[in-house]
């Protein structure tokens, strides 16, 4: 299998690390124009200031919890033990504004940004409000957090959830894309995948060329490892038994409309046809409240 591209958009963990940030992608950094995902560790009582720019950022706690100070507002996360113990609460920090992050204990938090165009006001996202999603069934079952979905929270441009797939378990499947503009069938996004696994354990990704010379990944990842996908058909993600894969999922695209619109691959796009006959996995949902398939 061909997998020249992999290198350049498999990160493993510690490879884009940058000062502050164990994880730090940008628009230039991933060669593309808007969507952007950064990872700060912060120790006991540490402080971090946060420069917007052109940008607007969700700060989503991992591990912990932490206050934000922003455009007058004072948000207190109260984040959690790790994205396999709950729905955490968030922050939205607008474009051309200024952030502090700190953390009485420490912990580490992802900042999910996108390049826009409104400025729109700084916001607190409550843990309990978050649409928990049971998508698929039996074992192409997992849990989505969509807690700045298209249609969930309002962004000018940035779309983000958590997707939680227990051990043995596909998710990101079938294959799908959304590298073309089709109005109403399909929207051009630019996607980061960040990774982890329980227990130190490891997944696969896949990500196919859906044009000559597009993107070809599979990767083997962990914790702390991202995947870009410019373009292509991205799926599966596979939870390897015993061990349950988290994705946090960042998007970004310059459509006139913020829309998640996606084209299943040829080839696999039946499986979605089975789902109705087999009943959702029964360690479902993992954690948050009762979700709706």
């Amino acid at each position: 299998m061909t997998t020249h591209n992999e290198p350049r958009y498999h990160l493993g963990a510690g490879s884009a690390a940058s000062g502050p940030y164990a994880l730090d992608i940008d628009p230039k950094r991933a060669g593309w124009d808007r969507s952007s995902l950064r990872v700060l560790e912060l120790g006991p009582g540490g402080v971090h200031t946060l420069v917007t720019g052109e940008s607007e950022w969700i700060v989503l706690p991992l591990t912990g919890g932490c206050t934000v100070h922003t455009s007058g507002e004072i948000f207190e996360l109260l984040g959690r033990e790790s994205v396999f113990s709950g729905v955490s609460d968030f922050a939205y920090v607008p474009r051309d504004a200024h952030a502090q992050i700190a953390s009485g204990a420490g912990g580490r938090f992802a900042l999910a940004g996108a390049k826009c165009e409104r400025r729109l006001p700084a916001r607190y996202g409550p843990a309990p409000e978050v649409p928990v999603e049971l998508r698929g069934s039996g074992n192409c079952s997992r849990q989505v957090n969509n807690f700045a979905a298209a249609d969930t929270f309002e962004c000018d441009r940035l779309i983000a959830v958590e997707v939680l797939t227990p051990g043995g378990n596909w998710s990101s499947y079938p294959p799908h894309k959304h590298d073309e503009h089709r109005p109403g069938v399909e929207s051009v996004l630019e996607e980061i995948y960040y990774f982890e696994v329980e227990n130190d354990g490891l997944g696969y990704h896949r990500v196919s060329p859906s044009r000559d010379g597009g993107t070809d990944v599979l990767a083997e990842v962990r914790s702390g490892d991202a995947v870009l996908v410019p373009d292509g058909w991205h799926g599966p993600s596979i939870a390897a038994p015993g061990r349950t894969l988290y994705y946090l999922n960042v998007m970004a695209g310059p459509g006139e409309h913020r829309e998640w619109l996606i084209s299943d691959h040829p080839d696999h796009g039946w499986i979605r046809d089975t789902w109705p006959s087999q009943p959702v996995d029964p360690r479902l949902p993992l954690h948050g409240p009762e979700a709706t398939s």
